[in-house]
Order: C-alpha cells, then structure tokens, then sequence
C-alpha cells in the first residue's frame, strides 16, 4: 500500500527570510553585532580634539581672572611675619622695583602688622651682593633693628627661594605670613606658599615702576606659569626653568 506524501510547513527560518527580502530589509549578521563600527554614541576624534582645545583655553583664561583678582587683593591682617620676594639689585643697591617692595614692607612693619621682616633671594653670577642682603642693608638703613630682619640668601628662582623662606621659618615656629610683590605676582607666590605649607596673604606695592603697558607681559608670563604650574607643580616647573 503506497502512502501519501505528506505536505511539510515551511520552517521559521524560511519565512524570516522570505518576509525580510519582501520588504528589502537585511538579517542580522555579523557587521551588525553590537559594538561594532563607530555607532551613534561615539564621536570622531576630531570633533574631541576640538572639545580638548577648548578646554584649555577656558583654563588659561580662567587663570588669567585669577591672576587678575589676587593683584587686587590687599591682605593687611596681623602675621608673623612680613616676606619680601627679591628683585634686581645693582652691586648692593635695590632696583627701583625691589625699593618699591621694601618701602611697603616697611610701611607694613611700621604699623605692627608683623614682628619680622624676611627679605630672600639670591645673586646672580657675578654679583657680589644677594638680593636678601640688599634688601636688608636698605631696611636697616632706615630704622629696622637687625633683630627683627631675616636674610634669606639661597634661590634663584621664586620657588627656590620660597622654599628656603619655609624651611627657616618652619624651625622658628611662624607659618602665619604676608608675602609683598608686585601685583601680578600675587597669586602665583601664594600658591607656592600654600605648597609650603605657610598660611599665606598677600600685600603688594603699588608703587611699582611697572606699570601701564609694560605690565601686560608679566601679566601674560604670570597667568602662563600659574596654568602650568597648577597641572605640573611649582617644583617641577622650577626644575624645568634651571634645566
């Protein structure tokens, strides 16, 4: 007795297939695992790069205000002592610029803001004098007893020389400081010495020779190596300065 084939429905896969090809759509393979290709989320390196660039010129500019506001800061509580930063001095005798820093420390310590004045840096090949002696020489000249003046002669840089200022007042106890510069130097020396571990405020002269437009290139240079510094730290941008 012969049987009768037997009509067999299609398999699943037959219809997926047949339906996908009706309507021009393509099965799932493998380019379309996910995970592969660039997808929507991801962005091309370019557009990142832009972002990148972007974010570091907010940076510096917002360095830049930083700079700008701390020059306007006048700082003028009780410390425990006054810290002058050196500048030029010309064979003993301080630079305009150095005398317009001393003569407000002076002022400073006239008023009892501080029991000490600490003058600091060092000389430069050369000299015969370092700018904490000449500094000194000049506030004793005009009336500051020896036993409330500190040189500290070692540094060729900002940094250096703060960090010698530390480690002397540190034995002595005074961490409590007010740091006389220019204004634009302002926050740069005071974030330094909050690096040091001082309890830093800032005073500086007004009387400074630097001014108008000759200012705007130190204003440049400070917001620059307050950016970086921020990032890299004061000491290994000093290190970087004296090879």
């Amino acid at each position: 007795m012969t049987t009768a084939p037997v009509d067999r429905p299609p398999s699943p896969s037959t219809f997926t297939s047949e339906s996908a090809s009706a309507r021009g759509q393509r099965l799932p393979g493998r380019s379309d695992r996910p995970g592969r290709g660039r997808g929507p989320g991801r962005r091309p390196p370019w557009q990142l790069l832009g972002w990148s660039l972007v974010a570091l010129i907010l940076y510096v500019v917002v360095s830049g205000v930083q700079v700008t506001y701390a020059a306007g800061l006048v700082q003028n509580r009780p410390a425990q002592a006054i810290v002058v930063l050196g500048s030029a001095e010309y064979d003993g005798l301080p630079s305009p610029d150095l005398a317009a820093r001393l003569s407000h420390a002076l002022s400073l310590w006239q008023r009892h803001v501080a029991p000490v004045i600490v003058t600091c840096g060092g000389k430069q090949p050369g000299d015969v004098y370092t700018e904490a002696a000449a500094g000194a020489n000049y506030l004793a000249d005009r009336g500051v007893p020896q036993a409330d003046l500190m040189r500290v002669t070692n540094g060729r840089d900002t940094w250096e020389s703060l960090t010698a200022v530390a480690s002397v007042l540190e034995a002595r106890g005074i961490t409590r400081v007010l740091l006389v510069s220019d204004p634009f130097h302002d926050e740069r020396i005071r974030l330094m010495a909050g690096d040091l571990d001082l309890r830093p405020e800032v005073s500086p002269t007004h009387t400074s020779p630097i001014r108008g437009s000759h200012v705007v290139p130190y204003y440049l240079k400070e917001t620059a190596e307050v950016a970086l510094g921020r990032i890299i730290g004061f000491r290994h941008l000093s290190e970087l300065t004296h090879g």
